[in-house]
């Protein structure tokens, strides 16, 4: 399944700095950025489970927020991209 994970880190502190580098490597463990605070990530439910549980002990929920959307496996029929950051083939090769 793919899912959409967005976040809002406070960064006023220096830990909130931080907690923001430290949420958007988690994310780049599981999938592609698509904006600032934005990952595709395609995860299996178990993947799913560790990556909220994951982004849970990192973020303070006093002040930050993360949002996943389940785009499930017919994500490709809910995506529909414009603009200046050309899409990417979540299924395709990813090189390092």
């Amino acid at each position: 399944m793919v899912v959409l994970i967005t976040y809002d880190v406070s960064t006023t502190t220096p830990a909130g700095r931080s907690r923001l580098r430290r949420t958007a490597k988690t994310c780049l463990d599981y999938g592609q950025r698509v904006q600032n605070s934005v990952f595709e990530c395609k995860v299996d439910p178990g993947q799913l489970a560790a990556l909220r549980a994951r982004l849970l002990a990192i973020v303070n929920l006093d002040t930050d927020s993360i949002r996943i959307y389940n785009l499930g496996n017919n994500w490709k029929n809910r995506v529909d991209h414009h603009g200046a950051k050309e899409g990417y083939d979540i299924d395709g090769f990813l090189g390092i």
